[in-house]
């Protein structure tokens, strides 16, 4: 349960009631694997029935995807860009020089760029969103550097983990358990981007939309889904 906003760990949906359950970790780096991790805090609590959730951010940690800041070499092109980023009250996002250089690196200059101008156009227009839309989901999934309030991750970015839906597909095989990567913030955002064979992305979106593992240091990067009725 995240107690620091008092967020109830049932909920109902459509007349059934559903239970969250975070799964506590150690912290998670690119030396552990995500099987292993499952096996030895998640499996133990579950039961037939149950469905995973793997936030994207741990995710994308143990596939080594968690970047020094210090590190990552910041071009003129991402410099520009990033003093273009419309501020969101979730996050700086791509606005930090850092983050837009590794979405570059993720998607190629000339996507970027091609999407910041489009983007940039449409926004003049009264519509949103265009430049993540184009640039593609790798963009979108950049977390800036002291975002994570993690140690020794609070100055490093970490860009989306790599195949979310076959990272999801194999680990379920693995595991016996359907399994779904997300991606949730604080406001509201609760996007499913890549599970498992069978799961409802309608359906977890809703469930995980309250963000029940918390956005701090809870150190639950694994929720357990169950229906209760």
């Amino acid at each position: 349960m995240n107690k620091s906003k008092n967020i109830s760990p049932i909920i109902v949906i459509n007349d059934s009631r559903v239970e969250r359950i975070p799964v506590k970790t150690k912290i998670l780096t690119a030396e552990d694997n995500m099987a292993d991790i499952i096996r030895e805090y998640a499996l133990p609590l579950m039961q037939p029935g149950d469905i995973l959730t793997i936030s994207e951010s741990p995710l994308a940690i143990t596939q080594g995807r968690a970047i020094p800041a210090d590190q990552i070499k910041v071009g003129w092109l991402a410099r520009f860009l990033s003093k273009r980023v419309m501020k969101v009250p979730y996050g700086i996002g791509l606005g930090a020089p850092t983050s837009m250089q590794c979405a570059i690196d993720e998607c190629g200059w000339l996507r970027v760029l091609f999407a910041a101008v489009v983007g940039g156009f449409t926004k003049l227009l009264g519509r949103s969103g265009d430049f993540y839309r184009l640039a593609g989901m790798q963009a979108a999934l950049i977390d800036a550097a002291e975002t994570s309030p993690v140690e020794p991750y609070t100055h490093t970015v970490i860009k989306g983990p790599l195949d979310p839906g076959g990272t999801a597909q194999k680990l379920s095989e693995e595991t016996g358990y359907p399994i779904a990567v997300m991606d949730i913030n604080d406001i509201g955002g609760s996007w499913m981007i890549g599970a498992s064979q069978g799961v409802s992305k309608h359906f977890l979106e809703t469930v995980m939309k309250d963000n029940p593992q918390g956005q701090g240091d809870e150190l639950t990067p694994l929720c357990i889904v169950r229906r209760l009725d």
